[in-house]
């Protein structure tokens, strides 16, 4: 394992071919290839991605911090994957082939939660879908294979990251080992891969076999044999909560000859003395020497160092869950880049190796990362076509880095990490500028400030050592950490000194909110509120209910309640009509129909009507996909005999719960009056605006298929709204042909609609 101090991105020296400079796209063709001079490309990133020149799509950030170290970096994009030809197109890299699925894991860019294909895609020219293969990354690879059998192969990306080891598929509802293996390719880079596909180029570069490149964090690769001089623990030694060390002695006997004596060492003088003897010394007295605590840190690094933790081999958590389950928790306690320990994993007759997770970014690198020559916009070959992805972040600002929310269902940690890396204000400040001043079409306003999340800039724990050992899977679950620093200063001023820059309107904050923590600093909230906030603010509780909500890792209500009444307060302060849009997830892991139903009378209650729903989406090597396949709950030491968790997979189910999200839509009150009697509450059947549902079912055919998006106008006036909500009741008075009871579904209260997401780019709201 490589050490916990990194070089800075930008301090190698520069490779031979940085005399060939800049240039204002990376090339797509050999004929833009002939323009920059280039006779071959160095490194050729393929990905599954249309090609925009934007820190926020993978391809434009690594090609451009490659192109900084001197390489030249040419781009295939979307390739025809039916053969190898296209993928020859830029001719043979002198070094690799850097391939990714793009932004999104392939699967989930093409399928629903249902599993249905989707016909479109976000981050395709004019959102066209089919535009990449299934399990993308697999078959890029297989096809450079083909076309260069020779040239090295590195997997990164977000799809890498969550396949690195054997994973739930859901689409095939079995176990995959590392996409490492079915694509053939010779090293996998997961996590923000800045850090480690520059370490790989370089090596590469001064001649260093694929094969031989085994000292870079935050990559897998396979062995035939763990080298002798490593500790091999089991994973079943580790499978507590806690420290990865005890506290030691500072009394520590040494000069034990290796690391593992040394472990022993450490381990047994916890309860020993100053002076007193080993239980396991036959020689007499042994010098005593006093250690200072940075040599005490120092030898337990050195251990760490030396020590991998062995998995559960993949034909065992194929054919079992609970070992699954089990192999996900360690997984987890094990992404600390402080304190995080190599893992292997059999695989067939070879193992699977994982490096510690890379060592985070500092916001000197994050600048530099950013300050990079991106043109911003999509390549020429598009002819203007449009991208959504693009249109959506296209006057977007990205000025942090990673989450330490821990939520169960998402992605983000797995991907970037616990550690927020934030950039610094100047640069920030520095690239709104160059938006209003070269992007087309600017009208002064910044879509978004954010990342991961809105308001977690600048926040970390209040000291490095507590960080670098602690396995918190959450900064703010079950509460928020007495050593988390949740000042939110940095983001007010950064906010304040972004609207007061001439030429811009509007700052607006789309990215979503932790809620939890913006109650922690009331000031932020205000100004937020007063200058932020477009009349509608998205959060996500998630759901009202403790049982799903403990294993999704998200706060209760209460929190939800505290921060509407600041934002309600300073909203009306500031003389402004806004409002809250709550998102919460259906089916998730942990919920059962009674938790649905209290979540629908929620809603009820408060007046909101959910327009598009999402069930729970099993996202390969998340917590929540572990709790769905296996029926275990991996936070926690996961027990054959206890810690069962309810799971709705069943296709009914899955659409039972959904349709609680949308109880005020006819089409789903057959199903929903069908559940209620089943679980004994008929109380919330009937006709009053105290019950859930009607007894009656309309008869106007309008009524068997969803509601319209948009048949209750989100925006507008009032007065457009008023009169939309008397059409619906007069057509509800008509289909129930003087039926005088009332339906008990009124249209909701102003503003209150909501929309949930679908881990696509949000679609246009009209």
């Amino acid at each position: 394992m490589a050490a916990t101090q990194a070089t800075p991105i930008d301090a190698y020296p520069l490779y031979w071919a940085e005399c060939y400079g800049t240039s204002t796209f990376l090339p797509m063709s050999r004929d833009e290839m002939d323009q920059l001079g280039w006779d071959s490309c160095d490194i050729i990133i393929v990905t599954g991605d249309a090609y925009v020149d934007h820190p926020s799509f993978g391809m434009a950030i690594i090609g451009r911090l490659l192109e900084a170290q001197g390489f030249r970096v040419g781009i295939i994009s979307q390739p025809d994957w039916q053969s190898a030809e296209p993928f020859k197109q830029l001719g043979e890299p002198n070094l690799f082939f850097g391939i990714t699925a793009g932004n999104m894991d392939s699967m989930i860019n093409r399928y629903t939660a249902d599993r249905k294909i989707r016909s479109d895609d976000a981050y395709s020219p004019d959102d066209q879908g089919g535009l990449r293969p299934d399990r993308c990354s697999i078959v890029y690879s297989h096809r450079c294979r083909e076309a260069y059998g020779n040239t090295p192969i590195v997997l990164g990306g977000i799809e890498a990251s969550l396949r690195r080891i054997a994973h739930y598929d859901y689409w095939q509802d079995k176990i995959r080992r590392s996409i490492l293996a079915d694509a053939k390719a010779d090293l996998l880079v997961f996590g923000n891969a800045e850090r480690a596909i520059v370490e790989i180029a370089y090596q590469l570069a001064n001649g260093e076999a694929i094969n031989s490149i085994r000292d870079v964090r935050g990559t897998a690769y396979f062995i035939d044999d763990i080298r002798p001089d490593w500790t091999v623990i089991d994973s079943t030694s580790v499978d507590k909560p806690g420290r990865v060390e005890k506290h030691t002695n500072p009394y520590d006997y040494t000069g034990s000859e290796n690391a593992e004596s040394d472990s022993n060492a450490i381990n047994n003088s916890n309860n020993r003395c100053a002076g007193e003897k080993s239980p396991s010394d036959k020689s007499g007295d042994k010098p005593v020497k006093i250690i200072s605590k940075a040599e005490r840190l120092q030898l337990q690094a050195d251990i760490r160092a030396k020590t991998v933790i062995r998995l559960p081999a993949f034909n065992t958590v194929s054919n079992d869950p609970v070992a699954y389950a089990h192999a996900n928790r360690i997984l987890h306690l094990e992404t600390n880049p402080g304190n995080a320990r190599a893992l292997v994993q059999h695989q067939g007759s070879r193992k699977l190796w994982l490096n510690p997770p890379a060592i985070p970014l500092s916001t000197e690198e994050m600048d530099f990362l950013f300050d990079r020559p991106y043109a911003r916009v999509p390549h020429p070959v598009y002819n203007g076509a449009k991208i959504p992805a693009y249109e959506m972040i296209r006057f977007s600002v990205n000025i942090m880095r990673g989450c330490f929310g821990g939520c169960t269902f998402c992605s983000i940690t797995e991907h970037e990490g616990r550690i927020i890396q934030s950039r610094s204000e100047d640069s920030i400040i520095k690239e709104i500028e160059e938006i209003r001043d070269t992007v087309p079409g600017f009208t002064g306003v910044i879509s978004d400030l954010g990342g991961p999340t809105a308001n977690m800039y600048r926040l970390a724990c209040k000291s490095p050592e507590i960080e670098s050992a602690c396995r918190r899977p959450s900064c703010v679950y079950p509460g928020i950490c007495s050593n988390l620093n949740t000042d939110h200063s940095p983001t007010i001023k950064l906010y304040q000194r972004a609207r007061s820059l001439p030429g811009i309107k509007k700052i607006l904050i789309s990215s979503g909110l932790r809620y939890d923590l913006a109650v922690e600093s009331p000031e932020y909230v205000k100004e937020l509120v007063t200058h932020h906030v477009g009349g509608y603010l998205k959060i996500a509780p998630e759901h009202t209910e403790k049982r799903p909500l403990s294993k999704m890792m998200k706060p209760g209500i209460g929190s939800y309640d505290r921060f509407k009444e600041l934002f309600d307060k300073y909203s009306k302060e500031a003389g402004k009509e806004q409002y809250l849009i709550p998102y919460f997830i259906a089916a998730h892991p942990g919920t059962t129909d009674e938790d649905m139903m209290e979540l629908a009378c929620w809603l009820k209650r408060n007046g909101f009507r959910a327009d598009q729903v999402q069930n729970f989406y099993p996202s390969p090597m998340a917590t929540a996909t572990a709790m769905y396949h296996s029926g275990k709950n991996p936070l926690a030491k996961v027990k054959r005999e206890s810690g069962d968790v309810p799971v709705a997979k069943s296709a009914r189910q899955r659409k039972l719960h959904k349709a609680f999200l949308r109880y005020h839509d006819p089409a789903n009150w057959p199903m929903l009056r069908d559940a209620l009697r089943a679980m004994g509450r008929e109380d919330l059947i009937g006709g009053s605006a105290n019950h859930l549902i009607p007894a009656y079912q309309p008869r106007d055919s309008a009524y068997h298929s969803p509601r319209r998006k948009n048949s209750t106008p989100a925006h507008g006036d009032k007065k457009q709204r008023t009169k939309a909500t008397k059409k619906t009741q007069a057509s509800s008075r008509a289909a129930k042909k003087g039926h005088k009871k009332n339906t008990g579904n009124p249209a909701p209260a102003k503003g209150q609609i909501l929309t949930q997401h679908t881990g696509l780019p949000p679609r246009q709201q009209s």
